[in-house]
């Protein structure tokens, strides 16, 4: 990551900021790609990272993020102001 990145917009679940000092559900970070993101993640909330990678390192099965409305991996790159959408799983029956 360059300090010319440009920042995108990350939404992130409540119940998993709730589990951080000072944790927001909306954030704007530098991050070329989602691994850049993670990253930043955990720099500003040391343990985010673990709670949303497992240690392959690939995105958790029950995570799911979203980089403009696709599916994302560790791999995608981020545009510029990139809306960036991390949710947790739901299920039930």
């Amino acid at each position: 990551m360059t300090e010319e990145t440009a920042p995108v917009k990350v939404r992130l679940p409540a119940h998993l900021v709730r589990l951080f000092p000072d944790g927001q559900t909306y954030l704007e970070l530098r991050a070329a790609t989602v691994r850049e993101l993670m990253d930043a993640l955990e720099t500003r909330w040391p343990g985010m990272r673990d709670r949303l990678c497992d240690e392959r390192p690939a995105i958790r099965r029950h995570i799911n993020v979203f980089v403009d409305g696709r599916r994302a991996r560790l791999e995608t790159p981020l545009r510029p102001g990139a809306d960036v959408f991390v949710l947790t799983a739901i299920s039930g029956g």
